[in-house]
C-alpha cells in the first residue's frame, strides 16, 4: 500500500538540528517499507501555538506492507526514538519530530486512534506544499480533487 507521511521538527534531537532530524527520519522510514519519494525541506512558521521556533517540514511517500494502524503505531514509535513525548508540553507545541500519516491509498477511516485521510491536511499549506512536490496527482479520498488542486485552492 502507498502511504503519504508528513514530517516536521522545530527542536534539535540526538540527530542534530531540525533539518538533520527530518533528514534522518526520512532515512529511518526505510525500516517501514520502500521510500518512493521525499520532498524538499520547507521552513514554516508555527500554526496555532505560535510561541515557538519555526518548523522544518517535509513529506514522504512510502510503499509498505503494514496496514494503516500498525503503520501509525510504528511512526509514533519512531517519534519516541527521536525524543518526542506526546504527553509533555502544550498541544501543537515544540517537538523534536512529528510524523503524521496523511493518506493510506484511498482508504477512509474514522477510528479513535486514526482518522484517514488526516483531518486537517486540506487546510495546511505546510503539509500540502511538500506533498504536492512529490505526489501532486494523488487524489484526496472521497473527493474529485488532487493534492495539487487542494494546494492551489488554499488562500
Amino acid at each position: 500500500m502507498r502511504a503519504a507521511i508528513a514530517l516536521g521538527s522545530n527542536l534539535s534531537s540526538a540527530y542534530g538540528d531540525p533539518s538533520a532530524t527530518v533528514r534522518e527520519a526520512m532515512l529511518q522510514l526505510r525500516t517501514l517499507g520502500t521510500v518512493q519519494a521525499v520532498s524538499s525541506l520547507y521552513r514554516t512558521a508555527p500554526v496555532g501555538y505560535v510561541d515557538q521556533p519555526d518548523f522544518v517540514n517535509a513529506a514522504a511517500v512510502l510503499e509498505t506492507d503494514l496496514s494503516a494502524l500498525p503503520l501509525l503505531r510504528a511512526l509514533l514509535a519512531l517519534e519516541q526514538n527521536f525524543g518526542r513525548d506526546r504527553t509533555a508540553g502544550p498541544a501543537k507545541g515544540p517537538r523534536t519530530l512529528d510524523l503524521d500519516l496523511l493518506l493510506y491509498g484511498q482508504q477512509v477511516l474514522a477510528e479513535p486512534e486514526l482518522i484517514l485521510p488526516h483531518p486537517a491536511m486540506r487546510e495546511r499549506r505546510f503539509v500540502l506544499e511538500p506533498l504536492a512536490e512529490i505526489a501532486p496527482e494523488w487524489m484526496y479520498p472521497g473527493s474529485d480533487r488532487s493534492v495539487a488542486e487542494l494546494l492551489a485552492a488554499l488562500p
